[in-house]
């Protein structure tokens, strides 16, 4: 069965974004593109919240083909365009958006039937409401954290009303980048 791995940048002091859900604090350079790029192309579904997937909607469709396009803006933007995403909304109208599935509720029935399907690991990217709430639902599966060399003070937090321990196995894959970024890779202990 697939699993649904949270893959977020994140602060020392535990934010996934800044109060108003800022994230140029986050460090990314080529280095990390290009790692984090070979790292998704195995991916076959991303997993989103509504707000996280009209932000990506709004860009990378068309990133790859303006005419002073990075490398990583070509290589993402066919991958996203080539991705399936399954959006958690409940008001998110979905019917005639491609390759795209929305889920409203029964959000734990399914999401199950979307980790039987075949293919590789589900990532949930960004979406810190949605992350919360799966989490409360015990439905994340592993965690992939860039730790980034920044304290904010105050944000949104990666965890938050958690009532019950969450059991962790670090991953033997971390990695520190050239600039302070540490990767963090950690599997739900069931």
């Amino acid at each position: 069965m697939r699993k649904i791995i949270s893959f977020m940048h994140m602060t020392l002091d535990g934010f996934v974004a800044g109060p108003q859900g800022e994230l140029q604090w986050a460090q990314v350079d080529e280095e990390l593109f290009d790692y984090i790029g070979k790292r998704i192309q195995t991916g076959d579904t991303a997993l989103y919240g509504r707000k996280t997937y009209q932000m990506m909607e709004d860009y990378w469709p068309t990133a790859g083909e303006k005419p002073n396009a990075t490398k990583h803006e070509v290589e993402h933007s066919t991958w996203y365009k080539n991705v399936h995403k399954v959006v958690l909304s409940k008001s998110l109208q979905g019917a005639n958006l491609k390759n795209t599935t929305i889920i409203s509720d029964n959000l734990a029935d399914e999401l199950a039937k979307v980790k039987q399907q075949a293919g590789s690991d589900i990532l949930l990217f960004g979406s810190p409401t949605a992350t919360h709430c799966l989490i409360e639902q015990n439905l994340i599966d592993g965690f992939w954290l860039f730790l980034n060399p920044i304290i904010l003070g105050q944000g949104i937090p990666l965890f938050k009303n958690i009532e019950n321990k969450i059991n962790l196995q670090l991953l033997p894959t971390t990695r520190q980048f050239s600039n302070g970024v540490t990767e963090l890779n950690y599997e739900v202990v069931r």
